[in-house]
């Protein structure tokens, strides 16, 4: 049983896997924070009062999609450390920043995704008041900092990942 489960492993090319999922990852966040979200934002649908429950619906699918996207990288990296396919020290370092992104991804599901959403249905959008509670500028800031620190840290892993493919070719 364990010849068919390390025959099943090494067909599987974990760094075409790994930096598939790190490029797609990376390119929906950007589309997202770079396009859909301003362009919601200039044709006012923002303001409109479904606007909640649709922002909750499409970031709840998108963060458990990103769950999936850092559990897959987190499995490839600790595959990578395994088989000692990186150097020393990027080995470590990998592990750790893909233990960060999967935490990124745990605090955007279960921390300020249900946060910030819970503070839209909390606004007063239908009487005219348009400001935001400052704990909801707060959380709005901390989304923003994630979401850099995240597409660094993808970035770093993708060239590390895509300097090993190179190596071995």
């Amino acid at each position: 049983m364990n010849s068919v489960s390390k025959n099943s492993i090494q067909s599987l090319s974990w760094t075409t896997l790994v930096m598939f999922t790190l490029g797609f990852w990376i390119s929906a966040s950007l589309v997202i924070d770079i396009l859909i979200i301003p362009s919601l934002l200039a044709s006012g649908m923002m303001e409109q009062s479904g606007f909640v429950t649709a922002g909750y619906l499409l970031f709840g699918l998108f963060n458990h999609l990103e769950l999936l996207c850092a559990a897959l990288i987190l499995s490839g990296f600790l595959i990578f450390n395994r088989n000692h396919s990186l150097p020393h020290l990027q080995e470590r370092w990998s592990i750790v920043l893909s233990s960060l992104l999967l935490a990124i991804a745990l605090i955007y599901t279960y921390g300020l995704t249900p946060a910030l959403s819970g503070f839209g249905f909390e606004m007063n959008l239908f009487n005219g008041v348009h400001t935001m509670p400052t704990d909801m500028i707060s959380l709005q800031w901390s989304y923003w900092l994630l979401e850099i620190l995240k597409i660094v840290t993808g970035i770093t892993l993708l060239r590390w990942c895509y300097r090993d493919s190179c190596q071995l070719n």
